[in-house]
């Protein structure tokens, strides 16, 4: 697994709890594995309650019809990386 930056690690832990994962710890999530499918099987209730999540601690919104949602969901240090770039 690759060294996550704290930013990851608090991106990772508000996934966690907002999605009330109980199996899953901060340190066995790899920040460049996919976030859906073979991932951690995320699904598209699970983005919406993610996305909710994010909008409320960072102060952005992400809208579901934006078409670069697939790449800012496709790992945790993309998703991360979106919100450093956008977080006010």
């Amino acid at each position: 697994m690759s060294d996550m930056t704290s930013s990851e690690v608090e991106v990772a832990k508000l996934l966690i709890e907002s999605l009330n994962i109980e199996d899953i710890e901060v340190e066995d999530i790899n920040p460049e594995e996919a976030l859906f499918n073979k991932g951690l099987g995320l699904d598209s209730i699970d983005a919406l309650e993610l996305a909710m999540a994010l909008s409320v601690k960072y102060g952005f919104q992400l809208k579901s019809d934006d078409p670069d949602n697939k790449v800012i969901f496709s790992s945790l240090r993309a998703l991360t990386k979106y919100v450093e770039d956008n977080r006010k």
